[in-house]
């Protein structure tokens, strides 16, 4: 199983750092190279409130991700670069092909592309629309990947949905990988699952996952796969988890009452250690071990490290370099 890191991306990302500077951004990419990780990961929100995970509702700032990918390609020249996820609503979907096949170049032909329908309802009153119901906005995604996958071929692609076109398209230079690199949706709801089964190379979830509640969902995806005559092996799954690691219980403590103090306020008041364990990679390095391997067993190829309490965020250095150390040498 390979190992990737969620980077700081957003102003919360990082205690007493604010706003978010790029160079600590690459410096967390290159800690994940060194620490022998083998992808590195960024979200994509115009900005982001962290009411949903009981912090404030104040809009946060971010990086764009694709400039930054394409930046980090430079100063990180083995990782993988992966998208978590890109939005649909975002870009035409054309032009997104566009932009990551450049990426792609860019970087030696290490990217990969994770697509999403959309969740955050103030982005779309920003971008000064309605958010679609959730069914339109996987009829959306569906157009979006099939657009995207094509165009990173570089094309003649022609493809006529309701929501994405191309016609008799090219895209040049194309990706560098072939046939094109991986595009896979993330999610967790049964249409997405056979969303991913039809249309895309592979699915993430995250970020908070039992192994029960993975294994009936991996069932539901692996039944979809068999019913568009699919082999099951041939998807790609990736999955984000919170996580933390002590060197022993005592440590696992010490670091996580750091972790309550460095995170934004509220998200984890009242949140005892025993709680912040269920459904995350949390434990000593030889618990840590035992966790990646039952996450290996059950299909993960992938499995995304993210070191806070919200999503990409970055707790202290040292629990980046602990968890790295317990992963890539489990």
């Amino acid at each position: 199983m390979r190992i990737g890191l969620a980077l700081p991306q957003y102003d919360y990302s990082v205690a007493g750092e604010r706003p978010l500077r790029f160079a600590t951004i690459v410096e967390h990419a290159r800690l994940a190279e060194q620490g022998g990780a083998d992808s590195v990961w960024l979200s994509d929100h115009l900005f982001l409130d962290l009411a949903k995970y009981g912090g404030s509702d104040r809009r946060e700032g971010c990086f764009d991700p694709i400039v930054t990918l394409a930046a980090l390609a430079r100063a990180v020249p083995r990782v993988r670069l992966g998208t978590l996820v890109l939005l649909e609503a975002l870009r035409p979907a054309a032009v997104l092909a566009k932009a990551l096949a450049t990426v792609d170049c860019v970087s030696g032909g290490r990217l990969d592309v994770g697509l999403g329908a959309g969740w955050y309802a103030p982005e779309y009153t920003e971008l000064g629309t309605e958010m679609p119901r959730p069914g339109e906005r996987l009829d959306r995604l569906v157009d979006a990947v099939e657009v995207v996958k094509g165009l990173l071929g570089g094309g003649p692609f022609t493809y006529e949905g309701a929501h994405h076109r191309a016609r008799d398209a090219t895209n040049r230079p194309r990706a560098l990988q072939q046939p094109r690199p991986r595009v896979f949706v993330g999610g967790k709801g049964d249409r997405l699952l056979r969303i991913a089964a039809e249309h895309a190379d592979g699915w993430n979830t995250c970020w908070v996952w039992t192994t029960e509640a993975y294994r009936e969902r991996r069932q539901v995806i692996d039944v979809a796969c068999e019913r568009v005559g699919r082999d099951p092996a041939t998807m790609w799954r990736t999955l984000g988890l919170y996580a933390l690691c002590g060197e022993d219980e005592p440590d696992l403590e010490r670091r996580y009452e750091r972790l309550r103090e460095q995170s934004p306020k509220g998200v984890l008041d009242g949140v005892d250690l025993a709680t912040f364990r269920v459904g995350r990679l949390v434990g000593t390095v030889d618990e840590v071990r035992a966790q990646l391997r039952e996450w290996e067993g059950l299909g993960v190829d992938t499995l995304v490290l993210g070191v806070g309490a919200v999503p990409f965020q970055v707790s202290a250095r040292d629990d980046v370099e602990l968890l790295l150390d317990a992963c890539t040498n489990a």
